[in-house]
């Protein structure tokens, strides 16, 4: 049976808006979340509060009163994003046929991730005071193998196909997005292109042993050695 619907509001952390909070501050909180927005599809998600408040026109204690933690501003800048994503899984999971459900949402979360360099970071990293963002990665992921196993079942997928593939693909994706725009969405959507082909079935040469990747993994620093 498919998964129910996510019941869980897009995450808001304690960015939430205050009832019969006055205008000027939900003036300020807007503006506050539209300039995260704009840095954050500029240059990533590693933008810091200080440079968000002045994009802003806002101080940082400003700022801090609406979002104290960094966690908490990105996970309400993206919120709209997140019920997107969430959309998208709860309607591949309600299609008849497997493999154009998991081919529309593999497309769709690739469409975002190259439309906006922050997607990723905004919903894949760990940020301990956005729990709705943590639950709502955690049921990503049971969604996700759930509808490789259905497309497996009808044949649809090859048969060594593994749920960790998928974040293989967003890594890949991830790394494609560039300054333009344009050069963005074209590398990644050939990218979508050769992996979805590659994931049909096949008799030929088995792939190697899936790598030991999650969701979380997207987002994670490098590791050094030395």
């Amino acid at each position: 049976m498919p998964a129910q619907p996510s019941r869980n509001p897009p995450p808001s952390a304690s960015g939430t808006p205050v009832r019969g909070q006055r205008a000027d501050a939900r003036h300020n909180r807007a503006r506050l979340l539209q300039a995260a927005r704009e840095a954050y599809a500029l240059n990533g998600a590693d933008v810091s509060s200080s440079a968000i408040a002045r994009r802003a026109g806002v101080g940082a204690a400003t700022l801090y009163r609406h979002f104290p933690t960094r966690g908490s501003l990105i996970a309400a800048a993206f919120s709209e994003q997140l019920s997107q994503c969430v959309a998208a899984l709860d309607e591949a999971l309600q299609d008849d046929d497997p493999w154009r459900g998991l081919r529309n949402v593999l497309t769709k979360v690739c469409l975002m991730q190259a439309q906006d360099r922050g997607f990723s970071a905004a919903f894949l990293s760990q940020f301990p005071d956005a729990p709705d963002v943590h639950r709502e990665r955690a049921r990503a992921e049971a969604c996700l193998a759930q509808l490789v196993q259905r497309a497996k079942d009808t044949g649809q997928l090859r048969k060594d196909f593994d749920p960790s593939d998928v974040t293989l693909l967003l890594l890949a994706n991830n790394g494609v997005v560039r300054e333009s725009p344009a050069a963005s969405m074209a590398a990644s959507r050939r990218l979508l292109a050769y992996f979805l082909q590659s994931c049909l079935p096949t008799d030929g040469t088995p792939l190697p042993q899936p790598a030991p990747l999650r969701l979380d993994d997207l987002y994670k620093p490098p590791h050094r050695t030395g």
